[in-house]
């Protein structure tokens, strides 16, 4: 069942409501489907949406303006839909929508948008977030992500899919993290990261290709030896975008892959410190 789609089996809570615990402490006008779990001591609030089968362990607060899909296990301590942690923000109604299969640890927080964007944060499907991790306001993650143990995200990061950011992360705002790429440990990461490559270090760099996440989601042998090559010259030999489109394309290499790294980082030289977001927000 779509997450957007639970008016057939939504009921409004009540302590008397199958899966969840006379221990809760449930607005009556939130609107919880009946096959959903609420533990003890959770707290949800009116203007919250839960699909069927998520389950909310015990300790879990859910505040303002938040969509929560199905099948999503939620564990203690976790925030969702808190105040963005922004000095100009003056209670306008911004939400949080969170899609369908994520598992949230202990302590995980994901604070609800700002008016200078979308005013909407939002986390996609099938997302791994373990202990202690933080998403800040703004941030749009996609499908498949996982952000490790106490890995912070500023505000308005987007994290594309197929992402992994390891333990300890930290990731300035308007920050884009690109699919398949991993940062690896206790790094700070203060450009863009493109696609496919693992980045590490404080600020981080780029080190070579993701290679184990290429070959567990089926690239082909080619295009991970041609993305190789792209990483070698753009930034080994700093040979340049467009005289490594030359040489790739020489040697038919520019794979549909490549083609997507390249303009990612020509994209990211468009805004502020490597981030090409930052353009949109000084616009």
């Amino acid at each position: 069942m779509s997450s957007r789609d639970l008016s057939s089996r939504n009921l409004h809570a009540t302590e008397s409501s199958p899966g969840i615990s006379p221990l809760a402490s449930i607005d009556p006008r939130a609107r919880i489907d009946a096959t959903a779990e609420i533990g003890p001591f959770c707290v949800i609030g009116p203007d919250v949406t839960i699909g069927a089968g998520t389950r909310l362990l015990n300790h879990v607060t859910v505040l303002g303006q938040v969509t929560i899909g199905c099948h999503n296990v939620i564990h203690a301590n976790v925030v969702i839909g808190g105040e963005p942690q922004d000095l100009s923000y003056r209670g306008s109604p911004t939400r949080v929508e969170i899609g369908d299969h994520n598992v949230f640890r202990e302590g995980v927080t994901i604070n609800r948008a700002t008016e200078k964007e979308d005013g909407v944060t939002i986390v996609g499907s099938h997302c791994y977030m373990m202990a202690c991790s933080h998403v800040a306001h703004d941030c749009h993650v996609g499908n498949h992500v996982i952000l490790a143990n106490a890995v912070l995200l500023g505000g308005h990061v987007h994290v594309r899919d197929h992402a992994a950011l390891s333990g300890g992360v930290a990731v300035h705002h308007y920050t884009t993290i690109g699919s398949f790429s991993f940062v690896g440990g206790l790094s700070r990461v203060l450009q863009d990261v493109p696609p496919y490559l693992l980045v590490e270090g404080s600020p981080s760099r780029p080190r070579c290709v993701n290679i184990v996440a290429l070959k567990r989601n089926g690239f082909s042998p080619q295009v991970i030896s041609s993305l190789s090559d792209a990483h070698r010259l753009v930034f080994r030999s700093k040979v340049g975008l467009d005289q490594a489109r030359e040489t790739l394309g020489a040697e038919d290499k520019l794979w549909p892959e490549v083609q997507a790294m390249l303009d990612f980082i020509d994209h990211q030289q468009d805004g502020r410190f490597g981030r090409g977001r930052e353009k949109r927000r000084a616009a």
